[in-house]
């Protein structure tokens, strides 16, 4: 039962991911379109487009490089932007963590993830990778000074989680994409306003004209809210797979005290990443970039944050330890 369910995760996670793929170039294409009609490069004459969409085609060709990039080496880049390094038993506290690890992908029936680390002393982790056979699980220092061995694999349970049924690769996408937006969106707005905005309509035609117009203030726009756009995409999908990660943890340790134990550990600590961004916040099992804070609920709440509500990932975590207390006193009598 858990097997065909991981799979109908995967199949899922592929879906998802090649949607992502085509809103990602479709987004970028019509930034580049609206580009070639500020460059003048293409112009609408007697209501047809005319012209060589040179921008277009770049910005298509930047999309279909930066998601091959990101399949390919997406883990490498989100490493390399975290600082992070491969963790090795030079301690007994990393080799309690590289046992953990061993642990959870015997549990979990998966390959072992390649382990790394960030020096950084806030305690969070993070899994990421395309595949379970090319992934990857990074541990902050702070999580291996701070985490007993039962907390580290409530932890490392829950990113197993995410390997197993194929979250990392969605998330991985998602953080390099989110990046390519953000940047392509940023050199639009410094072309358009330092030399490249101004078009000069080639067509004398009002109507013509104002439909450039039209055109223009849309990119415009569209620079604008394209980042914000892949942000709450991240923080969408990143905040329906947390609940069933740490279900999934639970179901590979066989133990709902571990990650509850960790979960409250960390809620009582105040301390950001400091190698936390934007764009690779989704990831993390728990908001880098947020310390304690208020987990409040609501529409806008939630739009706005990458994770559920701590408080109330820990409370299923506080029931689901309720309901297996009463099984075995049931079992005991």
């Amino acid at each position: 039962m858990a097997t065909s369910n991981f799979r109908s995760l995967e199949a899922t996670n592929r879906r998802e991911t090649v949607l992502l793929v085509i809103a990602f170039m479709l987004l970028l294409g019509a930034l580049g379109l609206g580009l070639d009609i500020a460059a003048n490069d293409v112009a609408i004459v007697n209501g047809h487009l005319v012209g060589f969409p040179i921008l277009t085609i770049a910005a298509l060709v930047f999309a279909g490089v930066q998601s091959m990039v990101s399949y390919y080496s997406g883990a490498s880049l989100v490493l390399l932007s975290v600082h992070g390094r491969p963790l090795t038993a030079d301690t007994p506290k990393h080799q309690m963590v590289l046992d953990v690890i061993n642990e959870m992908a015997t549990a979990a029936r998966m390959p072992v993830p390649k382990p790394y680390i960030m020096d950084d002393p806030s305690p969070n982790a993070f899994a990421t990778g395309r595949d379970p056979a090319h992934s990857v699980i990074c541990v902050t220092q702070g999580l291996v000074d701070q985490m007993d061995r039962e907390e580290l694999q409530g932890v490392i349970g829950h990113e197993m989680s995410h390997v197993a049924d194929y979250d990392i690769r969605t998330m991985m996408m998602i953080a390099v994409m989110v990046g390519g937006i953000a940047m392509l969106s940023d050199f639009m707005y410094r072309w358009m306003f330092f030399g490249g905005f101004g078009a000069r309509g080639r067509s004398s035609n009002g109507r013509d004209n104002q439909a450039a117009a039209l055109i223009t203030v849309a990119v415009i726009v569209l620079a604008a809210v394209a980042p914000i756009f892949s942000q709450l995409l991240a923080m969408a999908v990143s905040r329906q797979r947390e609940y069933l990660a740490d279900a999934s943890s639970v179901e590979f340790t066989r133990n709902p005290r571990a990650l509850l134990r960790a979960l409250e550990h960390i809620a009582q600590i105040e301390s950001p990443l400091k190698a936390g961004t934007a764009g690779t916040g989704h990831l993390f099992i728990v908001n880098p970039r947020e310390g304690l804070r208020d987990d409040s609920e609501g529409f806008f709440a939630n739009l706005f944050s990458t994770h559920p509500p701590l408080n109330k990932r820990i409370a299923r975590l506080q029931a689901l330890l309720g309901a297996a207390g009463a099984s075995d006193v049931l079992a005991q009598s």
